[in-house]
């Protein structure tokens, strides 16, 4: 009996770290993929992304990662492996806020909470095209949090983030800003 509960809990251990992770691993998987645009925000840089909208004041200013990624989703395969992807990601760690599916089609804001604050934010958008994730991670306010998801805040905050960094997808070059 002992036995079998100590292996659950070395179980539920290793799940978590490995979930915890995964925004890692999915990052790092797909980086470097052919016309795949990719940031990680550095911390010096955060301050000059606060002026992109009041909200994003308000969520740079507890931000201590930030990381966007945009990526082609042109076929029904991938279109469905990104899908699974992300659901493998939020999984059972994460809260759903908004989900909105059509078809293949996602639009998905997560997140993580701990007691009275939200410490990781995940906004997932496909449109069998191209698919991106924004994530945030900090501590933030849930009330907030949920306001700027049911009214549709997050959605383009990835583009607006690219452009206040000058990035162009349409140039040859590619930018990933690395920490």
């Amino acid at each position: 009996m002992l036995k079998n509960v100590l292996l659950i809990f070395i179980f539920l251990i290793i799940s978590s770290c490995s979930s915890y992770n995964s925004i890692d691993s999915f990052y790092n998987a797909h980086k470097n993929d052919n016309h795949v645009t990719a940031v990680r925000v550095p911390h010096f840089m955060l301050s000059l992304l606060s002026n992109i909208s009041p909200e994003m004041q308000s969520l740079i200013g507890n931000t201590r990662d930030l990381r966007y990624m945009q990526f082609p989703s042109e076929t029904s395969e991938k279109t469905s492996l990104l899908n699974t992807q992300m659901n493998g990601i939020t999984g059972n760690s994460f809260i759903e806020v908004y989900r909105k599916n059509d078809n293949q089609k996602r639009n998905v804001v997560s997140i993580r909470e701990k007691k009275n604050s939200v410490k990781e934010i995940l906004i997932y958008n496909n449109n069998n095209q191209t698919g991106s994730f924004l994530y945030f991670n900090g501590n933030f306010d849930p009330v907030k949090v949920r306001e700027m998801a049911k009214n549709n805040q997050f959605e383009n905050i990835g583009s607006n983030l690219i452009n206040q960094l000058n990035y162009s997808p349409s140039s040859n070059n590619k930018t990933t800003i690395e920490n």
